[in-house]
């Protein structure tokens, strides 16, 4: 393998990795795929850029390629991508759980809408959350004063008797400590 083609596999490893970071699976696992077929299948940055096309698939919706190369790669040579290959097999295999409909949002197809329902509802929106927002600092919130709580509460007094009694205290050891 020449030098060339080993900073081409880098490149389209970095760009695969960033690709899938950004949600773009497809561009991901096209570059990853670039990449490995560039590296030597057994060496170490193989079994990583290959650990990377398992996470990439799995994101795309390809399951079965996710999981046909977890099972390749669970006879890696290199120790921590065999390793790393049967935890993610083991997850790949996990019976999928059901999520109840309470726990997921709906998200719109602002696609669908026409481009003029479009710019309404974000203006609409937008002025909503404007309403909302906090008020300026030069726009003080008056409080009204009778609807506070002003009666005492009594802790003051209990406050001001334990630091009394604390300052008295230290007093008379120092004056009943020094020697006559």
């Amino acid at each position: 393998m020449s030098t060339e083609s080993l900073e081409i596999a880098k490149t389209r490893y970095q760009t695969g990795k960033v690709a899938f970071e950004n949600g773009q699976y497809r561009e991901a696992i096209e570059n990853l795929e670039k990449a490995s077929a560039l590296l030597a299948p057994n060496s170490r940055l193989g079994g990583e850029v290959e650990i990377w096309l398992v996470t990439a698939y799995e994101a795309d919706g390809r399951t079965d390629d996710a999981i046909a190369l977890c099972e390749r790669l669970k006879r890696h040579p290199h120790f921590e991508t065999s390793k790393q290959a049967r935890r993610m097999f083991y997850i790949l295999k996990a019976p999928k759980l059901k999520r109840p409909s309470e726990w997921m949002i709906q998200i719109p197809d602002l696609a669908a809408l026409p481009d003029n329902e479009l710019k309404i509802s974000v203006a609409a929106k937008s002025t909503k959350s404007s309403v909302q927002q906090k008020p300026k600092p030069s726009e003080r919130e008056f409080v009204d004063l009778s609807q506070v709580n002003t009666r005492d509460n009594r802790f003051i007094w209990v406050a001001l008797i334990a630091i009394g009694l604390t300052i008295s205290y230290l007093v008379w050891l120092s004056i009943s400590g020094t020697p006559s």
